[in-house]
């Protein structure tokens, strides 16, 4: 991968860290179940994209 690449990776494994952290703090502040189990879906689907974008490199 060139450095421009890895920059991109690093970047987003940036972003998604942010989204899942902020959708952490989301969950916990939620008091309607359903709205929180949304929420906590979320969190997985960037743990997911950001496991997937580590594993790139």
């Amino acid at each position: 991968m060139s450095p421009k690449e890895l920059n991109y990776i690093e970047d987003a494994l940036g972003h998604e860290n942010f989204l899942k952290t902020q959708c952490q703090d989301a969950a916990q502040n939620l008091q309607d179940p359903e709205l929180k189990a949304c929420v906590q879906q979320l969190q997985q689907k960037h743990q997911q994209i950001f496991d997937n974008f580590y594993n790139l490199v």
